[in-house]
């Protein structure tokens, strides 16, 4: 199982990472008169980087392990 050190640190750096792909001058360099399949290239952009943060999420998410809850007075008697 891996450390839940590591994955709460990648949580931290894909929120880092994703907070700067949607910079306003990195988005402005997709911002283009371009459509794909009748799409302007910038909604693509937005919403790819948009699923890509949800699904690192998913993932880093899943290897999390179950927290580990102290015993309390109640449970001991």
């Amino acid at each position: 199982m891996p450390d839940r050190r590591r994955t709460v640190s990648g949580l931290l750096l894909l929120t880092i990472v994703g907070a700067l792909l949607w910079v306003p001058p990195l988005v402005h360099l997709f911002n283009h008169h371009t459509r794909i399949l009748g799409v302007p290239q910038i909604v693509l952009y937005l919403f790819g980087v948009w699923a890509l943060l949800i699904a690192g999420t998913l993932i880093l998410t899943r290897r999390l392990p179950p927290d580990q809850l102290a015993p309390t007075e109640a449970d001991e008697g």
